[in-house]
């Protein structure tokens, strides 16, 4: 059992027999007669669903540890995604509920943090920016103006809003969590 003033974002804790991740900590200080109080922001691990639960300063939670590992896709089936453990060549199943609107980020070999309890797979951490190539876009408006967006098909499928400048085969920065572009990763030349 831990406080839940020490609970910090990104812990694991057990609720009403659920398994939740702890999105944001806001602590609320209390004035007057209003008592201060902890809002906790919190995913369910095993469905996806958000909450949000307010907890006395002095209330305790169930902790839970996670184990966390560095591991790269492999590949597909119908029901789950499999990463394989680059040292130990082991590999976890995870359901595709758990991966979510992320699915679109998995391309062979691609790394993610799997948080386990025990053997379990309980979530999957992409990284917050990825490369991806630029499959098509149309051609660039000249009109003098390089501020205005057009769009663009990533190899993976998924369409984000381009600088007029970035053509297709350009490697780009994409903002996992936005689906957003962040800039074109230049390639020096010897």
């Amino acid at each position: 059992m831990i406080l839940v003033s020490e609970i910090k974002e990104g812990a694991a804790i057990k609720l009403d027999g659920k398994l939740y991740k702890v999105l944001s900590v806001i602590h609320h200080a209390g004035s007057g007669q209003m008592h201060g109080f902890i809002e906790l922001k919190l995913k369910d691990l095993i469905y996806g669903h958000f909450a949000d639960r307010r907890f006395k300063f002095t209330d305790k939670l169930e902790h839970v540890e996670l184990t966390k590992r560095q591991m790269d896709y492999i590949y597909a089936d119908t029901d789950s995604y499999y990463f394989m453990d680059p040292d130990t060549f082991n590999q976890i199943s995870v359901p595709k509920s758990t991966v979510g609107v992320h699915e679109k980020f998995l391309k062979e070999g691609t790394k993610a943090t799997i948080e386990l309890m025990g053997e379990e797979a309980i979530s999957v951490n992409f990284p917050k920016v990825l490369e991806l190539r630029v499959a098509s876009t149309g051609q660039g408006i000249h009109d003098g103006q390089d501020n205005t967006m057009k769009p663009a098909m990533l190899e993976n499928g998924i369409e984000i809003q381009v600088p007029q400048f970035v053509i297709t085969g350009d490697l780009v920065r994409v903002d996992t969590e936005k689906i957003k572009y962040i800039d074109r990763v230049t390639i020096k030349k010897l």
